[in-house]
């Protein structure tokens, strides 16, 4: 079956781009040899009759819908499409002024503040590019409308990126300190693995085996050492080891202090004296 799979994605990675290409090659009034157009079809949808007999044994062996999914896409594209759904979603919760992942009795610092006016600036950039290409191309229907939808997407991105990381704030529970950056990064670590933690504004991270920088509008602020490495996860599934993270949060200052707080209340107390 493994064998079966990993063939399956190799033929999609062939034909999935030749169709886009030839879907591209179709909009934009060029016609492809019909040879070309019949063989791109027959190829897709042999694809996606075979994917569909592979999903259905694969339910019959006792999978769920999501673990035979996964079994079938691989994990690059699973987390790519589940990172846009997040921005996506994190705009809804904005609007809604909502937050996600913040549990009662948690404590939450926010950490968007410092990248709002770039990426602010960002998307009216992308709004003013979208209103001159528009004006531009008003003369092929076909070319305004590939361009437009994809000037629209593009600012829809952009303020899901500040979204995401609106409502998705750094969160101190009892014994669990939650950092997020984005929809993209999400690192757990216990408390009692935080050896120390400072203030240390940085606005230069040059890349360092097992350290973390979670950067936002590039610069960090508080700088944590842990006496054991935790398991950090890349945007397409990649896992390492991280043992020094430096993260930013609107107000460094407060965030030490109740870091400090939590991580002092966990600490065993001292014994009577012998």
């Amino acid at each position: 079956m493994k064998r079966l799979i990993k063939a399956l994605r190799g033929v999609a990675y062939t034909v999935i781009p030749a169709e886009l290409a030839l879907v591209v090659c179709l909009l934009a009034g060029v016609r492809p040899p019909a040879a070309a157009v019949t063989a791109t079809e027959a190829a897709m949808l042999l694809l996606l009759l075979a994917e569909a007999a592979v999903f259905v044994r694969l339910r019959r062996q006792g999978h769920s819908n999501r673990s035979a999914v996964r079994e079938l896409v691989p994990e690059s594209v699973l987390r790519l499409i589940g990172h846009e759904l997040k921005l996506m979603w994190s705009i809804v919760l904005w609007t809604a002024r909502r937050r996600s992942g913040v549990g009662p009795g948690e404590q939450a610092f926010g950490h968007a503040r410092d990248q709002a006016a770039l990426l602010y600036g960002f998307a009216f950039v992308c709004v003013v590019e979208t209103v001159g290409m528009s004006y531009l191309l008003g003369d092929w229907p076909i070319a305004h409308g590939i361009v437009l939808f994809l000037d629209v997407y593009t600012v829809i991105f952009v303020i899901g990126l500040h979204a995401a990381s609106v409502t998705r704030p750094h969160t101190l529970s009892g014994d669990t300190l939650r950092l997020r950056q984005g929809a993209h990064i999400d690192l757990r670590i216990p408390l009692e693995r935080i050896e120390s933690v400072r203030y240390d504004v940085v606005f230069t991270h040059a890349k360092e085996e097992g350290v973390l920088n979670m950067a936002v509008g590039s610069q960090t602020s508080l700088t944590l050492e842990l006496c054991e490495p935790v398991t950090a996860v890349r945007l397409l599934g990649r896992e390492y080891e991280v043992r020094t993270v430096r993260c930013h949060a609107d107000d460094a200052r407060a965030f030490l202090r109740a870091l400090t707080q939590a991580r002092n209340a966990l600490a065993p107390s001292p014994g009577p004296p012998v």
